[in-house]
């Protein structure tokens, strides 16, 4: 099939960066939804979780970029390379969060939430990591 300049249109199903391309959108939008929960609410989640409201706050703001980021970088056509440092970033997040939860002076709901942050981006990792050896055997 062609499309309307008369090159050839790759379905959507088809596509071999399918599986990569949505788990990037996906962990784009849920972390940019909750940083920007974090960042309205920054003041009470301070009580909650032990950590200064300024804090919260900037981390909410710093999850809304990357939300932005993670999410232009998925429009990329060239997938490969921005799916890498993906992967990676989650996995930094992952090892900052596990070593916040220990070094910082969090509450038993601080220190929940910051396993909770790390399990996420270990799946989101997970699966952005099939997604480039997907691309690999392509």
């Amino acid at each position: 099939m062609t499309g309307i300049s008369g090159l050839p249109t790759r379905y959507l199903y088809d596509s071999t960066d399918s599986l990569l391309r949505f788990a990037m959108r996906a962990d784009a939008t849920f972390t940019g939804l909750c940083g920007l929960a974090i960042a309205f609410v920054a003041d009470p989640l301070s009580e909650l979780t032990g950590l200064p409201s300024g804090v919260e706050f900037g981390l909410g703001a710093f999850f809304v970029l990357y939300g932005l980021a993670v999410f232009s970088l998925a429009a990329l056509p060239n997938l490969r390379n921005a799916g890498i440092g993906v992967v990676g970033a989650n996995i930094a997040f992952t090892v900052g969060a596990i070593g916040a939860a220990e070094a910082m002076p969090l509450t038993a709901s601080g220190v929940a939430a910051s396993m909770v942050s790390a399990v996420y981006t270990t799946v989101f990792a997970a699966l952005q990591y099939l997604g480039v050896r997907r691309l690999a055997t392509a």
